[in-house]
This record gives structure tokens, C-alpha cells and sequence, in this order.
């Protein structure tokens, strides 16, 4: 047996049954190298034993590469399974009545794999294939391919899409676009469908119709592809498996469509921050799917959070405010990582170890994934939690073995001791300060502060001086050097925070003096007051005013009061075709 599963067939009678099947209109198509796309062929004529001849006439631009002795591979179905030739070269091709026919020597062997109909081939982390799904009104909805098979695709949809699946004549037009820039159109009915609203995303299964021989080869090297490519991924094999074509974009690219690519974000930042989030999302899902963290993508990613905070701090800061439509582990993993390299993570550090605080901090906090949601969802930063609680340490823990690129005393300090307290009465250890070291003193306030910010479960969001009060009136539990120094580096109304100014303006907090004043800031725009203290921020649409800097007090007066808000997401204006 071939190491891709195929099976050697050297019967003469076998051989011939299985070519005369593939010499069927639509039978066969010709493959350059493993990694190559099928093309179209005609098996136009065979000679038992001695030679084959192909009709290369709708793939005539070929021609040159095969007068010259490129190898190819003819591929094709017969009897429920895929078969395929080995290798082999064009003896010589001619014209005859308009076709372009091509002679080469008759295979005296056949490789076969049972075909899979069934067999879904799920797209790993890294692996990114954007879907876009219509109607025949034009309505449509982007996201992201999770799994391919010969009958079918899963597709993750905005929780918008959810109208378009009840609404839209079906079937409905399925594009896929891999990140090399191939696409594939299929149409395909809605079989099933799950909502998660805390992500904002909606699962469907669609079974494809229509099949055709030109559909299921397509079909075929994508899933073979998708697997292969997984395959890599799963066996930390990327250094020595060749990588597939259909998943080399260029590089540094950010996504332009899929889900997040659809959406419209209040700053370029923010998109781009947005691209991060995906990462620690489909981790997540990875970990609830029984996997690990994958030490190469989590690396990518730190390595990535740097860049964008050494290019613009502020803009990364206020992004990590702005960003909107992810779930709540991954934009507080996002917050905490942001604001401790920024408040501990100086010129000073040496670089492998800002990496480490910045990786170590995106994940810390994942293993409560794996829990209950009323477990962790209603805990306070200050009161231990349950025993139940205290085990998404270990949890997480568990799945780290492919991160030993990770310093361990960072991760120890920003994982394993970022919930233990001065006073002892944290988790998991409940060690005391006498061996908390000043990282993880650090990291217990940053943490704090940003789970503080963010609503979760039925506790609203605090006001920045809210949180402030209640950390410093915690000295037994936070250390209150590190709060007056995150005070300091932040402000009372930190890079981000949407400020009533005395005048009665509203407007978005972009950057701070040396005093931690407001000195530039945004008119807010796309903001509709509830009534009761809280605003609604409507996605992209959250920054329309004017802009100002270093006059901000003699135009609005005094910052008053920081606004509550809720952040809507909208769809960008811009999606491609």
C-alpha cells in the first residue's frame, strides 16, 4: 500500500476494466506533480498494453509542458473508488480535426483508494477556506469553511445569516475561496443549523447539488487537500510535509472575507486586531473539541500582537475596546495580553520574553472553556470561586505540551498564579505574597481591571473609577503599587472609553497625555442613548466625528463621567464579490 492509503493493482484484465471506465465523458483528468489541481482530459483512446491517448483540447495551454517531458498522473473514478496511474510522460502530440490528441505509454500499473463519500475533511487550526453564501435574491452571507466533503460542507455563518436560512428560496449558492485564490461554486440545501449566541455564530450543514464529474473531482482534491494539510498540522509536521498550494496566500495577508472579514470594524486596528481574535477563537473551540494548543499558531499570533502594538500602542489599545462580536474569554484573553506588555512589557524586556508574557497571557484563561459556563461566569476577581473553578488551571495546563517555547516562569506567573491573591485567598494554590513575585502581582491587576470592564453573565460592565475603588480598597488581595501604577500608565479614562465632556459632547478617548489626560480625542458618532445610562455603539459607524488633539479641554471642558456602552456589530459595505 502507497503511504497516502492507495492500494497497487497489477492485473492486466483489472487494469484495463478500470481504464476503459475512466475513458467515459467526464472519466478522467490529467494532475501534474502531487500537489497540482486536477484538469480536464479525454481518455480518447486505448491500446491493451501498449499505449493510451488523451484529447488535451480543453487544457490545449498544457501542451508545451508536456512536449517538453513533464510528468503527470491520470486520475479518475471507477466503481466506487478513485484511481490514479503512476507517473508518466507524453510520447508525442498532434493535431487531428480541431482536437489536440497526445500519445503516451500504456500503465502497466493502477493505484486505487476506496472513495469516502461520507469522510468530511475538517479544516484545522491555521487553516482558513472563506465561504460566501447567496440567494437567488442576492442576499448573502460570509464566513468560514469548517469541514468538506464529497456531498456536503459546514459552514460558520454570522448570527445574522440566520434570516437567510429561513427566508431564501433554497438551495442556495455556495462559494468557496481558499487563500491561494482558487474558487469553487457549488449550490447546496441547509440540512441542519446551531446558534451560538455568545459567539454571535451560526453552524449549517449543506448537502451539495447538482453533482457532476467536473464537481467531484474538484471536490475530491480539495477534501484530499484539506487532509493533507490537517495532517501536517495535527502531527507538528510542518517542517518536513510539503505544504498544499491551495493554502499558501501571500504572505502576511489578512483575511478579506469570511466572518470577520465581512464585518465592519471602527479602525484599521481594530481589523487587524480582529485577525488575532479568529486565532484564539477557533483555539477554543479546538480545546472544547478534545485538542491542544497549538504551540506554532500561538506563536504566530504573540509574534503578531507585538508588531501591532510596537507599530501604534494607542490604536492597539483603543482596539482592544472597539473590537466587538467575539466571545468573552477571547477579547478578555486579548485585553489582558495588550495591557501588561504594555504596563510591564518595556524596551527593557528582552524580546523572547514579551513574547512569552504576551502568548502566555492570550491563553491564560481558555481552560474555562472547558467548564460549566455558570461556573466561572458569576465568579468575582476577588473571592476564590468554587473548587470546580479553580481546575481550568490545571485544564489548560494539560493541553500546553506542544508551547515549550513558552519560558516557564512567565507562564507560571501570568497562568498559574494570575488569580492567586497577597492574602492567600486565591487559586490555585492559594500561595501568599511572600512568593508572589511582581509579574504576577502585575498580572493579578490587569486581569482584575479587564474582567471588571467586560459584562459577563448577568453583571454589567463597571466604570473605570469603580474598579479603581474597588481594587485599592483590596490591598490585602491586589497590590496596591500595581494599581497605582496601572492608574498612571492608563488613566482615569483609559484609551478607549466613550467620555460625556461638560459640555454634553460625547467622544472616544484615543490618546493620553504624560498626566493621563485625554489629549485626542474622537466626537462620537453611531451612538443612541438607551435611556437608562447605557449607550448602544453601532460597529464601524462608531467613528464618525471629528477629531481632536491637544485642544481637547478648551473645546469640550472637563471630562465628566465615562459612558457604559453596548457594542452592535454591523456588516461592512465592501463585500467582495
Amino acid at each position: 500500500m502507497a503511504e497516502d492509503g492507495y492500494t497497487r493493482i497489477d492485473n492486466p484484465m483489472e487494469i484495463e476494466t478500470l481504464l476503459e471506465t475512466l475513458s467515459e465523458p467526464g472519466g478522467a483528468s490529467l494532475q501534474f506533480g502531487e500537489q497540482g489541481e486536477p484538469m480536464p482530459v479525454l481518455l480518447a483512446g486505448l491500446e491493451a498494453g501498449e499505449a493510451l491517448e488523451l484529447d488535451i483540447s480543453a487544457v490545449s495551454e498544457i501542451a508545451g509542458e508536456l512536449r517538453g517531458g513533464k510528468a503527470f498522473r491520470l486520475l479518475g473514478q471507477a466503481h466506487g473508488k478513485l484511481v490514479r496511474t503512476p507517473e508518466m510522460t507524453m510520447e508525442h502530440c498532434r493535431q487531428d480535426d480541431g482536437r489536440l490528441l497526445c500519445r503516451c505509454a500504456y500503465p502497466h500499473r493502477l493505484e486505487v483508494l476506496q472513495r469516502r463519500d461520507t469522510f468530511r475533511a475538517r479544516l484545522r487550526l491555521g487553516m482558513e477556506v472563506s465561504a460566501v453564501l447567496r440567494d437567488a435574491e442576492g442576499n448573502r452571507a460570509q464566513g468560514d469553511l469548517k469541514d468538506l466533503s464529497l456531498e456536503g460542507c459546514r459552514l460558520e455563518l454570522p448570527l445574522s445569516a440566520t434570516n437567510l436560512l429561513a427566508e431564501a428560496p433554497l438551495p442556495l449558492d455556495i462559494a468557496l475561496c481558499f487563500p491561494d485564490g482558487t474558487h469553487f461554486q457549488a449550490r447546496g440545501r441547509a440540512r441542519h443549523r446551531r446558534a451560538d449566541t455568545e459567539r454571535q455564530t451560526l453552524t449549517a450543514g449543506f448537502q451539495f447539488e447538482g453533482h457532476g464529474p467536473e464537481q467531484e473531482r474538484r471536490l475530491w482534491y480539495f477534501v484530499r487537500e484539506i487532509e493533507q494539510e490537517a495532517a501536517r498540522h495535527i502531527e507538528g509536521g510542518e517542517a518536513t510535509r510539503p505544504p498544499s498550494p491551495l493554502f499558501q496566500g501571500p504572505a502576511g495577508a489578512e483575511p478579506k472575507v469570511g466572518r470577520r472579514g465581512a464585518q465592519g470594524y471602527a479602525t484599521p486596528m481594530t481589523r487587524r486586531l480582529a485577525h488575532v481574535a479568529g486565532y484564539l477563537d477557533t483555539q477554543l473551540l479546538e480545546l472544547r473539541e478534545g485538542g491542544e494548543i497549538d504551540g506554532v499558531q500561538l506563536s504566530r499570533h504573540a509574534d503578531r500582537l507585538l508588531r501591532l502594538h510596537e507599530e501604534d500602542r494607542e490604536g492597539l489599545l483603543f482596539a482592544c475596546d472597539a473590537l466587538y462580536g467575539e466571545s468573552w474569554l477571547v477579547g478578555h484573553g486579548l485585553g489582558v495580553a495588550v495591557r501588561l506588555l504594555d504596563l510591564v512589557g518595556r524596551d527593557s524586556v528582552p524580546q523572547e520574553l514579551r513574547k512569552a508574557l504576551v502568548a502566555s497571557a492570550m491563553v491564560h484563561d481558555l481552560g474555562k472553556a472547558l467548564l460549566p459556563d455558570d461556573v466561572w461566569r458569576s465568579a468575582m476577581p476577588d473571592d476564590g470561586g468554587s473548587p470546580e473553578l479553580h481546575e481550568h488551571v490545571a485544564l489548560l495546563e494539560a493541553r500546553m505540551g506542544g508551547c515549550q517555547w513558552l519560558s516557564t516562569a512567565v507562564f507560571t506567573s501570568v497562568v498559574r498564579r494570575i488569580s492567586e491573591r497577597l492574602d492567600g485567598s486565591g487559586y490555585p494554590a492559594g500561595v501568599t505574597g511572600e512568593v508572589l513575585g511582581e509579574l504576577e502581582r502585575a498580572a493579578a491587576v490587569v486581569d482584575a481591571v479587564d474582567t471588571l470592564r467586560r459584562p459577563l453573565g448577568e453583571r454589567p460592565a463597571w466604570r473605570v473609577g469603580a474598579i479603581y475603588r474597588y481594587l485599592l480598597g483590596r490591598e490585602q488581595a491586589f497590590d496596591s503599587r500595581w494599581v497605582k501604577r496601572y492608574i498612571r500608565r492608563f488613566g482615569l479614562y483609559p484609551i478607549g472609553t466613550l467620555v460625556r465632556f461638560d459640555g454634553g459632547q460625547l467622544a472616544w478617548v484615543q490618546g493620553l497625555d504624560d498626566d493621563g489626560r485625554p489629549s485626542r480625542v474622537q466626537l462620537a458618532g453611531g451612538v443612541e442613548s438607551s435611556g437608562e445610562g447605557l449607550h448602544t455603539v453601532l460597529g464601524d459607524k462608531a467613528l464618525e466625528g471629528e477629531v481632536l488633539k491637544g485642544e481637547v479641554t478648551r473645546r469640550l471642558g472637563e471630562p465628566r463621567e465615562e459612558v457604559r456602552v453596548a457594542k452592535v456589530a454591523t456588516e461592512a459595505a465592501d463585500i467582495p464579490n
